[in-house]
């Protein structure tokens, strides 16, 4: 019987400072190996704030230590907000392990120009 769960990385941002989907937030993916990374992929939110297609498919998905960056400064500095000419946060880097290569992880971002949290939802 096959697993009807297929494995997938996917993504959520939510911009908690003007109660939205982050639109347009450039979102990179890297394979861990010690302290450096190795580039896997590259996605911009669409108007909900996913990207189009996972950054990691069935095909791809593998056991590992990953990091997504989301390049947050530049989203923030393209709202009409009055934030200082150099952003408290200007990329904000999630390392997170993928230990089951036929599970959905699906990697939430909460953030505003000031703080942000994270969390694997469903």
């Amino acid at each position: 019987m096959k697993n009807s769960t297929t494995g997938k990385l996917t993504t959520h941002i939510l911009d908690t400072a003007n109660g939205c989907p982050a639109a347009g937030v450039r979102v990179e993916l890297y394979l861990q190996d010690g302290d450096s990374g190795k580039y896997i992929a590259r996605e911009i939110t669409n108007q909900d704030g996913r990207t189009d297609s996972p950054l990691l498919t069935e095909e791809t998905m593998a056991i590992g230590i990953y990091e997504l960056r989301f390049w947050i400064g530049d989203y923030f500095a393209s709202k009409e907000t009055s934030l200082p000419q150099l952003p408290f946060l200007d990329w904000v880097p999630i390392r997170f392990g993928i230990a089951n290569a036929t599970a959905h992880y699906h990697v939430h971002l909460l953030v505003s120009p000031w703080s942000y949290s994270t969390y694997r939802g469903s």
